[in-house]
Order: C-alpha cells, then structure tokens, then sequence
C-alpha cells in the first residue's frame, strides 16, 4: 500500500508540477504587474479593515482561517525534510515560491469572491464554484470537488494529527491513542459548532501560535548572531550551485523548495479559496489581497523561522535522494522533521525544546485540522446542494474525526504519501482551472484600482463590468438598488 501510494505522489510531483507551479505563479506576478509586492501596504491595511458583518465572516476571521489552514506542520516538519533532501538552498526556492505564490493566491482568492453562493447566513465558494460558474464545466467542477472532498476529509487530516501524537509522545511520553482521543473530542467541539466558531477559535488562536514561534526564533538567532552571515551566504550559495559541498544538488534544491513551498502555503493549490469565500466584503479583490498576505506570513515568515532555527544550529543532516549515505551527518539517526526543531531549541534553551516544538505542533496542526474540515464540508455542500444535507455533514464529520485517530497512530510516511499526492492532484486541478479565468480575475483586479484611484472605496458590480455567474452579487445589488428606491420613495 505505501509503495503504491508514494508511486501514484511521485507521478502527480513531477518535474512537471514543479515547473508548472512556478510557471503559473510568474505568469500571474507579470500579468497584475506583481500585485503582491506593489499592494503590500494595501493588504495590511486591508487586513485591519474593521467591519460587523451581518452575513459571512470578517476580513481577518478569514484570513486566520486561511492562515489556519496554511501554517501547519508543513512549517515545521516540511522545512526540515526540504532541507534534509534539498540541502540549504531549497530555502530560497522555498522564497521565491512564496512570492510568486502571492500573485497566485490572489488570483484564485479573487475568483473565489466573485463566484461565492449564500447558505443561510455564511458565504460558500472555492474551485469548484467558480470552475462551474465561471468555466462553465460542470462536470470539472464535480470531479474537483469529489477530489477536494476526499482528500481534506480523508487523506491529509492523517498527517496532522500523527505530527501532534508523535510530539506528545516523544516530549511527554503519552500514548497516541490517549493523543488521538483527546484531539477527536476538542476537534469535534469546534467543527460542530459550524462556520462561526471555526472562525471564532481562529482568529483568535493563530496569531498567537505565529508570534509565539517567532519570538523563539528571534531568541536563537541573538545566541547565535555572529553564524547569520554565513548560514544566510550557505542558503544563497547552495541555491544557485555555487556551494563547494551542495553544488550538485541544484536540481533537487529547486525541486523540494517549490513542493514543500506547495504544501506549506498552498498557494495555487485552491485551499485558500474556501475561507476566501466566505468574508464579507464589498469588491473581491480586497480578499484576494488579504490573501496574498497570508502566504507571506506563513513561509516568509515562519517557514523562515524553522529554517533559520535548524541550520543556525546544525542540526541538520542531508541526504540526497537516490543516496544511501548523508553528505551531512550532524544529527545522525534523527529522522527529519519536528525532533530537528526540537533539538535546535534544545541546543540553546535546554530542557525546554522538546516541550515548546510539542506545544507549537499542537497549535499549527489543530487549526489547520479545523480548517481542513471547513473546506471539505463546503465541497460537500456544492456536491449536495439539492439534497438534505444533514445526514451528509454528519457522515463527514464522523469520518473526518475517525481519519484523525487513525492518524494518530498510523504510520507516517504513509501518511505522508497520501497527503503529497492530494495536495499535488488538486495543485494540477486548481492552476488549470484559475489560468483559463485569468481574464476574469484581470478585469475585477482592474475595476479595483480603477475605483481606488477615483479615490472611492471599491464595490463590485459584475453587471457594469459583464461578469457572467456572479448571482450573489447581482441579487446584492438588486437588493440595495430596491432598498434605495423604497427608502426615497
């Protein structure tokens, strides 16, 4: 089964996918004059934007919900296994990845404003509501949200859930299954209580896990001043080949910097667009924005931070793939991911390693649980529109919350090849589909500036801009139009 699945992972992560991802998100960065860089004042601006929302979820609730989503262990045991077979240098592609990806995350937060539907009172969109409403092909759409349902219900919750268990285990000696238990009961709480508290826990959840884990950094990165230069010059160096020991591995740097980029910030792989869909904002682009912003936050930021942790201590060994033994060995014998990280912390806070690592694991993996199950109940919802969708829900949470303690004592690499090939599959699906609506994300990026330079705040209107399938925002408009008319009169 494991050789199975890590066949089928290696075929959806080809070369082919590699060069697709960064393709797509040069292409996007030139075609909006690199949105993410010249609207960065705009996104934090927008990010703080406040506002009561009677329907959906503020701005920030989704963007911690995205980010929820975005950084989880891929941060932590991700980084260490993109160095372990990338060497240093696939850090850097882990950056420019993330830079491109905001151009891409834009594009497909965008498209998910656009095309959103009303479920009572929140906001449901993603890829496959804009893939039928904007491409037309329902079919696609279908076919999308089967894959999205199956693997944020069934195949990726597995690896969160095991990276919590094995924390606790190695740190404090608790069984996992006693680990996965009390993660299907807390978890459980959460997403029965629906769209409003998922986003409640978020918001106020992820900041703090993100800024906790940069202040440590920061602490081991003063203990270690002086080795900056040279371990900043080794990721720079080991990139482009010039690294006297890393010099061949050029090809493999790139390779696993843009795939644990992918699965770390998942910008163009659709997972944002689920959470983009459901703020409530007056023109798309706005989220889209916000959304470019969380891609930094979570790989600029603190993919950064795992990085710098675990190559300004050493602790780190490499491997090239197809080689059985390690060009570097200093911690031999300690399989790549968290127990890096925790040995980094340990090296220059001893005693309190093991514990922190658990303890940010916990966080990272718990809200991206959350937020997992959001994105699968929305492409559920899309697949059972016109059916009662009561006895579905229920269903997918029991087999949501199943996956989790499965996942808590399973083995990991299997795991692991589920999740790669999941996020691979949807990263072919969703580039796809938003390359062929980039005239549409075009035309509503251009509305948007177009009105901020008019000095206005921008509101959507598809009618004026002939947006075909926007039905939530014609109705809107509609609505306001015959509320105006009525208060006149």
């Amino acid at each position: 089964m494991e050789e199975l699945v890590n066949n089928a992972s290696g075929m959806v992560w080809s070369l082919g996918l590699v060069v697709f991802a960064l393709g797509a998100g040069l292409f996007f960065s030139i075609m909006t004059r690199f949105v993410q860089i010249r609207y960065f004042k705009e996104m934090i601006k927008l990010l703080l934007e406040k506002g009561n929302p009677e329907s959906g979820v503020s701005s920030f609730q989704a963007f911690a919900m995205s980010l929820a989503s975005r950084v989880g262990i891929g941060n932590i045991a991700g980084v260490a296994t993109a160095i372990a077979f990338g060497g240093p240098g696939a850090v850097f592609w882990m950056w420019v990845m993330a830079i491109l990806g905001g151009a891409s995350a834009f594009i497909e937060s965008t498209l998910a404003q656009v095309y959103k539907v009303r479920d009572g009172d929140q906001y449901r969109g993603g890829t496959p509501f804009f893939i039928e409403k904007g491409l037309n092909i329902k079919w696609f759409a279908v076919f999308v949200a089967i894959v999205v349902t199956i693997c944020y219900g069934v195949f990726v919750p597995g690896i969160q859930a095991n990276t919590i268990a094995v924390g606790f285990e190695n740190t404090l000696g608790l069984n996992k299954s006693i680990t996965g238990i009390i993660l299907v009961a807390l978890i459980g709480v959460i997403i029965f209580g629906g769209v409003k508290r998922i986003a409640s826990v978020a918001e106020k959840v992820v900041p703090f896990m993100a800024l906790g884990y940069v202040i440590i950094t920061f602490v081991l990165l003063i203990a270690n001043a002086i080795e900056i230069p040279s371990m900043l010059w080794l990721i720079i160096s080991s990139a482009f080949g010039t690294n006297e020991m890393f010099g061949g591995m050029i090809g493999a740097a790139i390779a696993w910097g843009v795939k644990r980029a992918v699965f770390s910030n998942v910008a163009g792989v659709g997972e944002g667009t689920y959470s983009s869909a459901a703020a409530d904002v007056s023109h798309p682009a706005k989220q889209g924005l916000v959304q470019g912003f969380s891609v930094y936050i979570d790989t600029i930021v603190v993919c950064t931070a795992t990085a710098l942790m675990i190559l300004i201590t050493g602790m780190y060994s490499i491997t090239p793939e197809g080689q059985q033994q390690p060009i570097v060995d200093n911690i031999p014998g300690v399989e790549a991911g968290p127990m890096w990280t925790q040995a980094a912390v340990e090296s220059v806070i001893p005693g309190f390693g093991g514990f922190f690592v658990a303890v940010a694991i916990f966080f990272f993996a718990f809200t991206t649980l959350m937020a997992y199950y959001y994105i699968s109940e929305t492409t559920l919802f899309y697949l059972g529109r016109n059916r009662n969708l009561k006895g579905l829900r229920t269903g997918l949470m029991i087999l949501f919350l199943g996956m989790i303690y499965f996942g808590s004592v399973e083995n990991a690499s299997l795991l692991w090849g589920l999740g790669d090939f999941g996020f691979g599959l949807m990263c072919w699906l969703n580039l796809i589909a938003i390359l062929f609506l980039t005239k549409t994300a075009l035309k509503v990026f251009k509305d948007y500036e177009t009105q901020k330079k008019a000095g206005l705040d921008p509101v959507f209107d598809p009618i004026k801009l002939g947006i075909k399938g926007a039905d939530f925002w014609e109705e809107k408009i509609k609505n306001e139009a015959a509320k105006n008319k009525k208060n006149v009169g």
